[in-house]
């Protein structure tokens, strides 16, 4: 889709000067203790009010966990070591034997909880290995495992990095500040993080049986923090609105993760207002605390205290997390929920000069609103292309365009680019600016049908003739040929825009949910992987469970198709409505 003279007129408003001074105070400001967060929300306010850009500054209090210290001795030798936030606090360590395992390393990044995915043979005979000793494993602190190990019995848990650098990270599996749900899968044992060398060193005594003593230092409770809120009115349809956000709390002084993100939504916030006379909807910009050390906690709080109104008003949130980094020069990479695809291509290729490929969004980043069911695009967007990343001999990080700097002290000025920067700006207020412009909204549920199809035709053959996921197939299909008819009214225009626009939306509440949670809206799942059609997932297992489990899955699978079916009406009934 070509530019209009509205959008070029509105790109061509977009300058370096304001998010560049953005990005150089922060790479002199530390934002991951609780006091120096609010200073950078205070620094956000700041030029907000400088550039005539009005402004809320919520000061929620939410839950935290501030890694302080950490180490590990094996004999007389001490390794530095690095605590991810939610560690159990045990500054006097826990001593235990050690037990290496073998982990698939693209696995641990992934958030899974399933041992066969996690470890090269499958996590055989794991809690009898595990428990009552400190496991050594190579990857990354994360959730999925972290929770896994600890249900398995282990002690502590050390997690042997890739590199030379240890990298920060989060180990809990509850998503933003807990409730009282949530409080049993609190972490009960220490886990730290250690460089490779000093990693081969623990996993070369673990193969010996050698004991060892884990130690880390946290700082946990409730603090207040600062959630800097930019509103900027639509002229037509001001009660309806786009999300745009991203976390301002980093690591250290986390350049590339996330004050380049923070750029690029200080300069959204000027030029939409400058602009927004021509906005049709309204847009909100938000810059989360809490995402490092809350696991999310501030756009949570968010989602939790503007529940009522994202539910009625919201028509997409976008993520801005590591834009402009050096060497981010592909899309390879971008998140995007099915439904959106097409809108996001369109604008990669518009501005970026090449097509853009696609993953489903991972059970991280600043994604609190998939209970709630919004739809929802980018997190990481740009990033290294890969055969650059191979010459580097770079492993795979989470954020940072690539760049192995990735939550360690290594994330500073040089890490971000004025050039992609640039290109990544004008990428992000394309997307927002057509978002809020469009006649009818810019979402193809179409796509996520037929993603649906592929996904249940996948886990059919998977359970063999153990369950009969056609129930399932019949009213996607049928769902399908009502899209079909909603979509050719809009090519044609024959239909009115608001009703369309309100069934586009609300189909938006029933198929995220269905597609990407297991807990009820309004609720936060578990932070790790879920599934396609969670619900339909258990069908997976049906056809190895053996006798003893296979009356429990097929149970399971019932229940789960009884909800998929439910969800599919009430989707069928929003389009039959808009036609009607």
């Amino acid at each position: 889709m070509a530019l209009t003279e509205n959008e070029r007129a509105v790109l061509s408003d977009i300058s370096l000067d304001a998010p560049w001074d953005l990005v150089v105070t922060y790479a002199k400001m530390h934002r991951w203790r609780p006091e120096d967060v609010n200073k950078g929300a205070d620094a956000l306010g700041r030029r907000l009010k400088k550039l005539g850009v009005p402004f809320e500054m919520h000061k929620p209090t939410i839950y935290l966990s501030i890694p302080l210290d950490a180490s590990v001795k094996l004999g007389r030798k001490t390794f530095r070591a690095k605590p991810p936030s939610m560690s159990l606090s045990a500054p006097g360590g826990v001593s235990g034997p050690l037990v290496y395992l073998d982990a698939d390393e693209e696995k641990f990044r992934s958030y899974t909880r399933d041992p066969k995915e996690i470890f090269k043979d499958g996590g055989a005979d794991g809690p009898s290995r595990v428990g009552g000793k400190i496991a050594v494993l190579n990857g990354f602190a994360n959730p999925g495992t972290c929770s896994l190990l600890e249900e398995w019995g282990a002690r502590a848990v050390i997690a042997v990095n890739p590199g030379v650098d240890i990298h920060w990270g989060t180990c809990t599996t509850i998503w933003g500040s807990p409730d009282l749900d949530d409080l049993p899968r609190k972490p009960k044992i220490p886990v730290v993080a250690v460089s490779n060398p000093d990693g081969q060193h623990l996993i070369a005594a673990a193969k010996t049986g050698q004991t060892a003593k884990v130690a880390a230092e946290m700082l946990e409770g409730w603090f207040m923090q600062k959630v800097p809120v930019v509103t900027i009115p639509g002229a037509v349809e001001p009660e309806r609105f786009v999300l745009v956000h991203g976390h301002y709390d980093s690591w250290e002084v986390g350049v590339g993760d996330n004050a380049t993100g923070d750029a690029t939504l200080l300069e959204l916030a000027r030029v939409l207002h400058k602009n927004r006379s021509k906005l049709r909807r309204s847009v909100r910009i938000a810059w989360w605390p809490g995402h490092s050390t809350g696991r999310y906690a501030g756009s949570t709080w968010f989602a939790d205290h503007f529940a009522e109104d994202l539910d009625e008003a919201c028509v997409a949130q976008i993520n801005c997390d590591s834009p402009g980094c050096r060497w981010a020069t592909s899309y390879h990479q971008t998140t995007c929920m099915p439904e959106a695809r097409d809108h996001v291509a369109d604008i990669i290729t518009e501005i970026a000069g090449l097509p853009p490929k696609f993953k489903r969004p991972n059970q991280a980043g600043d994604y609190s609103f998939n209970n709630i069911g919004i739809s929802s695009y980018y997190m990481l967007s740009s990033t290294m292309p890969d055969d650059l990343r191979a010459q580097k001999n770079y492993y795979a990080v989470s954020g940072c365009g690539g760049n192995i700097a990735w939550h360690t002290e290594n994330d500073t000025l040089e890490i971000a680019d004025k050039n992609v920067l640039m290109t990544d700006m004008r990428i992000y207020l394309l997307s927002v600016l057509r978002h809020a412009n469009a006649s009818y909204l810019p979402v193809d549920w179409r796509a996520a049908i037929a993603e649906f199809l592929a996904t249940i035709g996948a886990y059919q053959k998977a359970a063999g003739k153990n369950f009969d996921l056609s129930p399932a197939r019949q009213a996607t299909e049928r769902l399908g040929a009502r899209l079909d008819a909603l979509y050719a009214r809009i090519a044609r225009k024959t239909i009115d825009e608001a009703r369309a626009n309100e069934a586009l939306m609300r189909l938006a509440r029933v198929l995220v949910p269905i597609n990407f949670t297991q807990q009820p809206r309004f609720r936060h799942d578990p932070a790790y992987a879920c599934p396609p059609l969670p619900t339909l997932a258990s069908v997976r297992d049906i056809a190895s469970a053996g006798p003893e489990r296979t009356g429990f899955v097929k149970t399971q699978a019932m229940r789960g198709q009884n909800r998929y079916l439910g969800a599919l009406r009430e989707a069928t009934r929003l389009v039959d409505a808009a036609l009607a």
